[in-house]
């Protein structure tokens, strides 16, 4: 139950950053719960990997090359959900950023975690 709840958190702040966001794009509110979906399966499966092929970068960042990889994550959702779109990389990285910041506003108010 808490995962569906996250997921539909989640759609939710996608869609509030598209409408506030120019350059991001959601055809509705079941393409936003598609994107969230898939934005759990990256972040579970691509996430991890993409960490451990540029640890090294990481590091030597202390940490700011986190925020590619999560725009690297935006794009691949992107390119694998129609009726979503981001226009370019910059846009990316501010859309995770934001999204990152609505999801632990919204995460707090389920009181778990």
């Amino acid at each position: 139950m808490n995962f569906i709840l996250r997921i539909l958190l989640t759609a939710l702040a996608v869609v509030v950053l598209a409408k506030f966001l120019p350059g991001v794009a959601v055809a509705g509110y079941v393409t936003a719960i598609i994107v969230a979906i898939v934005l759990a399966i990256l972040n579970l499966l691509v996430k991890p990997i993409l960490i451990l092929f540029t640890l090294p970068v990481t590091i030597i960042t202390l940490g700011l090359f986190l925020l590619v990889i999560n725009a690297i994550i935006i794009l691949l959702a992107d390119a694998f959900v129609s009726g979503f779109e981001v226009n370019g990389f910059l846009i990316a990285i501010l859309f995770s950023l934001l999204l990152s910041l609505f999801q632990s506003i919204l995460f707090s108010l389920l009181g778990k975690d």
